[in-house]
This record gives C-alpha cells, structure tokens and sequence, in this order.
C-alpha cells in the first residue's frame, strides 16, 4: 500500500470522526487542510432519492452562485452572422458554425459550457453523443440555447454552474475555491442546495435529499447536518 504524504495523513487525521457538521464547520475542516500547491476547488455532492433513468425523477438545473465560482469558464457559441458577433463582444472564447462542429467532432474540446442559438441545433444535434456525456450539449432548459448569446455568456463566466443528476442519483458541483472566505463558501453552498430543491421532480418519492457533503480537490470529504444548509431567514 501506497504511503500517505504527510499532508494526506494530517488531513485524515483531521477529518476523523467527524460527520454531519454544520456548513461553517464543514468549511472551516475543509478549507484548514487544503494544503495543495494551487487553489483547491470546494466540491459539494448531493446524494438524492431519485433514478434518473426514469424521466420524471430526473434532476437538471441551472444556479448562479452569488460569490462566483472562482474558475475561468472558458465558454464556445454556435452562432453566425450577428449573432456571433455579440456572443465574441461578450467574452466567448470560440465562436463558430459547422467549422466548430467540425473541430468538436476531432475531438478537440477546449471549452466548460456550450451555447446555441436555437437555429444551430440541427448542426449541434450531431455532436450529440460527444457533448451529452459530458453534460456540454445545449439546452433551452437551462438557458443554453438562446438568441440572447451575450447574456448567456456572461452568466456563464459569472458564476453560473449547471448541475444535473448521474446514474446513482449523485449530483455535484464546485462552489468556489479554498481561498475564498469562509462566509461566502457558506453562502454559495446554500444557494446550490437550495437551486436543488427547488429542481425536485415530479417523480421522486421518499427522502429527496439523503445525504450532503463537501471536499477540496485533494481532501476528504465531509457529510453536512441537511437543517444547516437551508439558507439563513
């Protein structure tokens, strides 16, 4: 068995035992052992009561984090004429057409979020089995096919993070970096449960929220009491 550094085994340490804490104690845990040498990203997964192979008990949405999410989102339009002109004005790194589509299909993908204007998606359509696993293909649902390109892109890069469940019922997200300060953590932690509650199915049944918990990009991860994570009236 592979040795622990000692950044690991304190980190182990630190977390032993310990379960079901409230957000600003999970927080503090989390961003006290962030030791890696860059900015660790604050991860939550939002274990649910749901199968997502059944079409009403799918979970997808879409939160603007009010703090940001402290990543650069490098985002890609399908769009032409006009449109592309606007989506290159709001900060779009890649803009195109079928060229694009082109590109993607090489795979060469070097973007976090695709947009569309509703006239692309014939073009869009095909990259289907390239982008949808992935969670990168367009969808009106949550915003990304849209004629206001500029708009979509700007939320993007502002703090926008779209979530949807996977096979087991998990869903996840970053909701900042190790560096911001606690409170805002805090805050953008509640505002991404809360978008998940407010995206309940019609179909789920039961417990919908079994389980939350929080982890740096390299720490171990820590379960949340689900009352402290209800946003503060």
């Amino acid at each position: 068995m592979a040795k622990l550094s000692k950044n690991k085994a304190a980190a182990r340490a630190a977390f032993a035992g310990k379960s079901n804490l409230s957000v600003e104690d999970a927080v503090k845990l989390v961003k006290d052992n962030a030791k890696a040498k860059f900015d660790e990203t604050v991860e939550i997964a939002m274990n649910l009561g749901v199968d997502p192979r059944h079409a009403d008990q799918m979970v997808r949405g879409v939160v603007t984090l009010p703090n940001g999410t402290g990543k650069d989102v490098r985002v890609a339009v399908f769009a032409r004429g006009p449109k592309a002109d606007e989506a290159k004005a709001a900060g779009a790194e890649i803009v195109g057409a079928e060229d694009l589509m082109e590109t993607i299909q090489s795979g060469k993908i070097e973007f976090d979020r695709c947009i569309a204007t509703p006239d692309m998606m014939p073009v869009v359509g095909r990259l289907g089995k390239i982008l949808g696993p992935r969670n990168l293909m367009p969808n009106p649902k949550v915003g990304t096919v849209t004629m206001d390109v500029a708009a979509a892109v700007q939320a993007a890069k502002g703090g926008e993070v779209q979530f949807k469940a996977e096979k087991a019922g998990v869903v996840h997200a970053g909701v900042g970096k190790a560096s911001f300060d606690a409170a805002k953590l805090a805050e953008n932690i509640r505002a991404f449960v809360e978008a998940v509650n407010r995206a309940k199915p019609s179909g789920a049944k039961g417990t919908y929220v079994k389980k939350v918990s929080i982890s740096s990009t390299m720490g171990p991860g820590v379960s949340l009491d689900l009352g402290s994570t209800a946003a503060a009236q």
